[in-house]
């Protein structure tokens, strides 16, 4: 069956959120929202393309950083309302220049930021 991006169940926005995963470790890198364009922007060129809220535009991953993110494989939930990217991460993905942007640990309510090497 061909995929359709018209089946996806976007926001109100046109956004949907997408997960970045390293596709060889199953790490999660980070999250950020995408719509029709830069998913299409994705799937033809091979490197991941974002929607910027804040800067309401496209955001080709690592276009300034150098920390590109190439798509290895498209994955999408049972609801069609969010989509896996499983990636191949050069450099960080965090704009805090850590390999994860989920380096914040809550525990017994107190936050704390982890000592994991991956992040």
């Amino acid at each position: 069956m061909a995929f359709d991006p018209a089946s996806l169940k976007f926001d109100s926005n046109g956004l949907i959120p997408a997960i970045a995963q390293d596709h060889a470790t199953g790490e999660v890198l980070m999250m950020a929202w995408m719509n029709a364009e830069s998913l299409a922007r994705t799937l033809a060129t091979g490197n991941v393309t974002y929607w910027s809220r804040s800067r309401q535009g496209f955001w080709a991953k690592g276009e300034t950083s150098g920390h590109v993110q190439r798509l290895v494989e498209l994955r999408l939930d049972c609801d069609r309302d969010c989509l896996l990217l499983q990636v191949t991460q050069e450099g960080p993905a965090c704009h805090t220049n850590r390999r994860s942007c989920f380096y914040t640990v809550v525990e017994n309510g107190v936050e704390r930021i982890t000592s994991d090497p991956m992040c």
